[in-house]
């Protein structure tokens, strides 16, 4: 290997296993979001919603595909307004809900409008160069020694870690819920 070869692939590494981290967490927030969103999608008026959806026209399919990230720019820039102004915890939690619902709308606009979005030339040949890339940078991620030992250490923990089954969940949510609505009742009665 030539030695600036060697130096750009030392050099471009990280930022190829840091796109990887964000490619696995945006593809995560994929997959809970289509799941989310499918099971919201036997409501009726959503249903219709998405009948006609599937009925667009390829171009009108590219800007329903497009609006939900257009629409969230300027709640994630008022996010970073309010981490500028020192509200860092809100502003992070603005932007972490906005991806997670942006993320879910995507994923579920793209499942209805992926036919009409596919005979767009340009879109099907941007897709096709795009997954592969995208499972090629994740496989190096896999293949990295740092991601194998923190595999190994994860599946070394799963045993000790309790995992809650799910009749004990809820009954926690709901009370951890009554206390949140409670905490922010008591809030707004002292600022009354």
């Amino acid at each position: 290997m030539k030695p600036l070869h060697r130096l750009r692939h030392w050099l471009l590494a990280p930022l190829v296993y840091a796109a990887a981290l964000f490619l696995l967490l945006e593809d995560w927030l994929w997959d809970l979001g289509a799941r989310l969103t499918a099971r919201m999608a036997a409501w009726p008026p959503l249903r219709a919603l998405e009948d006609w959806l599937r009925r667009l026209p390829a171009a009108a399919a590219l800007a329903v595909f497009a609006l939900p990230a257009l629409l969230l720019l300027p709640v994630k820039l008022l996010a970073l307004f309010a981490i500028a102004r020192g509200h860092a915890l809100w502003g992070l939690l603005v932007i972490v809900v906005a991806k997670v619902a942006g993320a879910a709308v995507v994923a579920r606009i793209y499942l209805i409008t992926r036919p009409a979005l596919l005979t767009i030339r340009w879109f099907a040949a941007l897709l096709g160069w795009f997954l592969p890339l995208k499972e090629r940078w994740i496989g190096r991620l896999r293949a990295s020694a740092a991601w194998l030992r923190l595999r190994a250490l994860a599946d070394a923990l799963r045993g000790w870690w309790p995992r809650p089954s799910v009749p004990r969940l809820r009954p926690r949510l709901l009370r951890l819920m009554r206390r949140f609505a409670a905490f922010w009742r008591d809030a707004r009665r002292r600022h009354e």
